[in-house]
């Protein structure tokens, strides 16, 4: 064992036994029940591990990419695809067009619909088939789909292959997630690796925003397409080679089959009926039988896991952890109003005051680049400050972002308060989401890590889709005309101001989770996790490096 552990400790998976035995804050019975390996489903070697790691942040930065092109060029995607802008057209192509004049667009929406749904039960997916091949898969069907989408003549079909292609990225995102935390243990490394993750979404974000302005502006959008697919072919390529061969943690397991159907189901009709509010009102005949069909099943879902389900997708023992049903209700507030801040920055700045497509994706710049330096002052906070607290940093950031952007006049210069928001917006993600995945991850067994990633993952996707439902129908009924358009986005992003005060009173009350210095994985025999030992994922012929 002792050789074992010596060979796999290298400066990226582990921290040296000298320097964790200098560290003072850790009592000496948990110092010297530390495992500092990385987990047997991943003992290849360090070089690959981290070129494994560095492939998968890739890899999400791609599909953030992607997710961008609907955002930042949605209005001028629908019209070329025959979609015309207008009142009361329901336009699914970016998450949303001026509610005002009474459509609502979804074609970022619709990617960040079926990802997050699917994100929430395909972490149980990977314990049972392998964690590595679901990430293969999620990858694969991303970029399958992503080359069809160039190749869509219609708004329907481009819609659907939309769909599809978040149904990739929701497959591979817990995945990677479970892959990352079971290749390093929990510790600085960990923290430093879930930054890398956290802050890919933005840079993919401002990647794609400024991709897409030069394609739209200057070239056929169908080779943006192209060129997406062809960088996730090459990425899933070097992954499919370097991906050790895997048997599965509950190799066999049962698949949650009714709770699959009801989970979805709950999630996937509550998103729509927000959504579609705008356009359709509460009111409509279909929106309040959807509303209440997706809360029955939401109910009996709970029931199902809680009273009948052998191996349920979403375990509700997760949540009996001290304050993690209030971390639960903070992560999702949070990117309620981080989404409806960082979309109606990009509206206002399209159609109110006429900017480019290209100007708005150079825009996005400063967000992409502080999410960078947020990885690291998240990863420094982690081991000395309380998680309720750098929770706090990121739920306020998104607060004095959304006020900013909802006192700014009509025509004003970018310097004034649209870039100080994008910079502190892009604080928000790596804050939030680092906190919150590892304490995710350190509070569950290795066995759970799925099912944890997915919990969070969940959170963060729709968040993001939800807040913009409910943001829309506040600009609907305050803007009910062109003059008043601007009264609705400030309508809403103050809406967004109040989610993020709602979340900073939650996280502030109820929150307590002490800091994070954990070193190692916890001694199998401290953890009670003893039964893992005979069914943990492990490669084939190296099962023997766990005894």
């Amino acid at each position: 064992m002792a050789t074992t552990q010596t060979a796999l400790q290298t400066p990226f998976e582990t921290i040296s036994l000298e320097n964790r035995s200098q560290n003072e804050d850790l009592p000496e019975t948990r110092r010297a029940g530390r495992v500092f390996e990385a987990d047997p489903a991943f003992t290849t070697s360090p070089a690959s591990r981290r070129l494994i790691i560095c492939l998968l942040v890739c890899a999400n930065m791609i599909q953030f990419m992607s997710n961008c092109i609907t955002i930042v060029g949605g209005l001028p995607l629908s019209k070329d695809l025959g979609r015309e802008s207008g009142p009361g057209k329901a336009n699914w192509m970016a998450a949303s067009y001026p509610h005002s004049h009474g459509y609502f667009d979804y074609g970022a929406d619709i990617y960040r619909l079926t990802q997050g749904a699917f994100v929430l039960v395909t972490g149980r997916l990977g314990a049972i088939y392998g964690h590595s091949q679901l990430t293969l898969l999620g990858c694969a069907i991303f970029t399958l789909f992503s080359l069809i989408n160039a190749f869509t003549k219609t708004y329907d079909s481009f819609i659907a292959m939309r769909a599809l292609t978040g149904v990739g990225g929701g497959i591979f995102m817990p995945n990677a997630v479970s892959i990352i935390t079971t290749m390093v243990p929990p510790g600085r490394s960990r923290n430093v690796v879930l930054g890398l993750f956290a802050a890919s979404p933005p840079l993919g974000g401002m990647i794609g925003s400024l991709i897409t302005g030069v394609f739209i502006d200057n070239v056929n959008w169908m080779w943006l397409f192209v060129l997406i697919a062809g960088i996730a072919a090459f990425n899933l390529a070097w992954l499919a080679y370097l991906m050790p061969k895997e048997t599965p943690v509950d190799k066999g397991g049962h698949i949650d089959i009714p709770g699959i159907i009801l989970g979805l189901g709950s999630l996937l009709l509550f998103n729509v009926v927000c959504n579609q509010a705008p356009s359709a009102g509460w009111n409509a005949p279909y929106e309040i039988a959807l509303l209440v069909l997706s809360v029955v099943m939401f109910l009996t879902f709970l029931f199902w896991e809680k009273r009948y389900a052998k191996d349920p997708i979403m375990p509700l023992s997760v949540f009996q952890a001290p304050t993690f049903t209030a971390l639960v209700f903070v992560v999702l507030l949070s990117y309620m109003a981080f989404g409806i801040g960082l979309w109606y920055s990009t509206s206002w700045q399209y159609l109110l005051r006429r900017l480019s497509v290209t100007q708005i994706g150079i825009n996005w710049v400063p967000f992409g680049l502080s999410s960078v330096l947020a990885v690291f002052f998240a990863a420094w906070l982690i081991p000395r400050v309380a998680a309720q607290w750098i929770m706090a940093i990121g739920v306020t950031v998104t607060l004095v972002g959304n006020i900013l952007l909802a006192t700014m006049p009509v025509q004003q210069t970018y310097w004034a308060q649209v870039f100080p928001a994008m910079i502190l917006y892009g604080f928000c993600p790596d804050l939030v989401y680092v906190a919150a995945q590892v304490i995710a991850s350190n509070s569950v067994s290795r066995r759970q890590q799925g099912v944890a990633s997915s919990l969070i993952g969940t959170l963060n996707l729709y968040g993001n889709s939800l807040g913009q439902g409910f943001a829309g129908t506040i600009e609907t009924e305050v803007g009910t005309n062109n003059d008043d358009e601007v009264r609705g986005y400030r309508a809403a992003l103050y809406f967004a101001a109040g989610l993020a005060v709602l979340g900073l009173a939650l996280d502030i009350l109820f929150v307590r989770v002490p800091k994070d210095q954990r070193e190692g994985w916890d001694d199998p025999s401290e953890s009670g996790e003893q039964e893992l030992n005979g069914m943990t994922t492990a490669i084939e012929g190296r099962a023997s490096l766990r005894t």
